[in-house]
């Protein structure tokens, strides 16, 4: 794509694209993201985007000036549906939860997206606002600007990186998916307790836990950590 984006200003089209829709930076990325998810990475290319709009390739020009424009979009677009609906309660704890838990199922959402985006630094306006969100929770909670920043940078990896790891397994075809969930009782559960016995004994347990994501429990066990740095902790 172009590196001359056109001001906000000069963007309107006068006429819609062929699929009768008035071209628009909102349009493009959740077609983008429809593309992505039915398709897989492959899909988000200038040509196939236009050809999905119904739109000239060149008229994205306007709107993105390359492709990692276009996909640093995308990422904001899904940080934003994990913040709509958010009130917070005044409660840390409470409020950090919620903000992880819709990360994580935001992504989860957008599996495919997530594979090319989870990692990447948006510094577009619903992340600003998400990192200005949990900062001031923590913040608000009690906790130093320099242990906030600490906190909240565990925080967000953590959520970040659980959602890629579990996106990627979302995304994973039906046969490799079952293939993958079958190796925990056709290999793990034949293991006998003379050459394994932790995973012997534990097995049932491992069995129904690892058919979900870990990132639930790995959260709380943050949170509790976090209140144990928290400056009130032991009074």
């Amino acid at each position: 794509m172009s590196d001359r984006v056109v001001p906000e200003a000069g963007r309107r089209r006068r006429r819609p694209t062929r699929e009768g829709a008035v071209l628009s930076e909102r349009l493009i990325i959740e077609t983008a993201l429809r593309l992505v998810e039915q398709h897989g990475a492959t899909a988000l290319s200038v040509r196939r985007l236009g050809a999905a709009l119904g739109a000239d390739p060149t008229a994205l020009y306007r709107y993105f000036r390359n492709t990692d424009a276009l996909l640093l979009a995308l990422a904001d677009e899904v940080i934003g549906r994990a913040q709509e609906g958010w009130t917070a309660t005044g409660d840390w704890r409470t409020d950090l939860r919620a903000m992880g838990l819709r990360i994580h199922a935001a992504y989860l959402a957008q599996p495919q997206a997530a594979l090319l985006a989870a990692h990447r630094t948006t510094g577009r306006p619903h992340e600003t606002r998400a990192v200005e969100r949990i900062i001031g929770i923590l913040r608000d909670g009690g906790f130093p600007d320099a242990l906030a920043v600490r906190i909240y940078h565990a925080f967000v990896d953590q959520a970040l990186a659980f959602a890629a790891q579990d996106a990627a397994a979302a995304a994973l075809p039906p046969l490799a998916a079952a293939a993958d969930a079958e190796v925990w009782q056709a290999a793990y559960g034949k293991l006998c307790a003379e050459t394994h016995p932790h995973i012997a004994a534990t097995f049932p347990h491992l069995a129904v836990d690892m058919r979900d994501s870990g990132y639930p429990f790995a959260l709380e066990l943050t949170l509790t950590g976090a209140a144990a740095l928290h400056p009130d902790a032991g009074r």
